[in-house]
């Protein structure tokens, strides 16, 4: 699979056909993200070198947030910066294929979250995760902290799960992995939304169907799309939580026919999503919101249906998932072509 597959969704799917918007004072993050990974020991060496490095996380936080305030926008950066270092850390040995080895980690770091601080001599992500979590929640309520904190539990199970498939050999059915899929595909990085903005989502609009199939759809199509682009990666060192091939094992077909069916759900799950979205005027009135829980809602939505654009943008332009040292010119030539 290459990146034309990807970026073919863009044809397919008129939510995805404009490219995603820039932050203005984007130049300015990239040196700021980078130091600060170099500082906290996530990223060793030369950048280039590893796919945390080549990842340019400052990149996908600029399209994600192109108007919010800078200094949100780079923390947003370094959420994940920590978020893809944590994924590589339990993708790879000695965690990889260990459940209770994912608990004792994620042990550690809700820890160090509650006491505040780091143990001595803690890993990098420990150390990192309590100064990202001091910096990002001190604004927030405390039902918004609490609800980060069970997505990362939620995340903890999922990484678990997949775990304990990958040693014993098991390769998820469609339904099943899509649920695991979104557990799996750090699902707090979608409540920094509301630090982000500056706002906070009344907790009864968050419990309707409305709000979760249009969150959970962006979320499908975020995870599915990731998916095509580390899918060469993930099936060279044998992993299979990843659609299509999960989609390829189910169906007996090829990784191209596999391939094409992900890109069919892609456009049906975001369909689910501007579906949601555009029933969500009469929720909010049904909900009596006042005016200001109206607006974080409003402000919210526009960044989640921009999300799977500005990520499919980020994929062309990211090396995280090449298995060289720079971006291939077929990739820069695909994103040219949408501009």
């Amino acid at each position: 699979m290459d990146i034309s597959l990807l970026l073919s969704t863009s044809d397919r799917v008129a939510p995805l056909a404009a490219p995603s918007a820039m932050h203005p004072e984007s130049w300015q993050l990239c040196a700021q993200v980078e130091s600060w990974a170099r500082g906290r020991g996530l990223v060793l060496g030369d950048p280039d070198t590893s796919p945390l490095g080549r990842a340019r996380c400052e990149r996908l936080a600029a399209r994600v947030f192109p108007g919010a305030d800078l200094v949100a926008v780079d923390l947003f950066a370094r959420w994940l910066t920590w978020a893809l270092a944590l994924d590589d850390t339990l993708d790879h040995p000695p965690l990889a294929d260990s459940g209770s080895a994912v608990h004792a980690l994620y042990d550690d770091l809700l820890r160090a979250m509650r006491r505040g601080h780091a143990r001595p001599g803690a890993r990098p992500l420990e150390a990192a995760l309590v100064e990202l979590w001091g910096a990002t929640s001190r604004s927030m309520s405390r039902d918004w902290r609490r609800r980060f904190m069970l997505q990362l539990e939620a995340h903890r199970d999922g990484c678990a799960e997949e775990a304990v498939n990958r040693r014993i050999g098991h390769v998820p059915a469609p339904a099943a992995y899509t649920a695991l899929r979104r557990r799996a595909c750090p699902p707090f990085l979608y409540d920094l939304i509301e630090p982000v903005l500056g706002v906070e989502l009344a907790p009864r609009l968050l419990r309707t169907p409305g709000w979760k199939t249009l969150a959970h759809s962006v979320a499908d199509v975020v995870a599915w799309t990731n998916d095509l682009a580390s899918h060469d990666l993930e099936s060279a060192r044998g992993d299979v939580h990843n659609y299509p091939a999960v989609l390829a094992a189910a169906h007996g077909v090829d990784a191209a026919r596999a391939g094409d069916m992900v890109v069919e759900r892609v456009a049906e799950r975001i369909e689910d999503a501007w579906k949601a979205a555009r029933g969500l005027p009469d929720m909010l009135e049904r909900l009596h919101l006042n005016a200001a829980q109206r607006a974080a809602a409003a402000q919210v939505v526009k960044v989640l249906l921009d999300t799977p654009r500005a990520h499919l943008d980020w994929l062309a332009e990211s090396g995280r998932y090449e298995s060289g040292g720079s971006v291939t010119s077929l990739r820069l030539d695909a994103l040219a072509s949408l501009r």
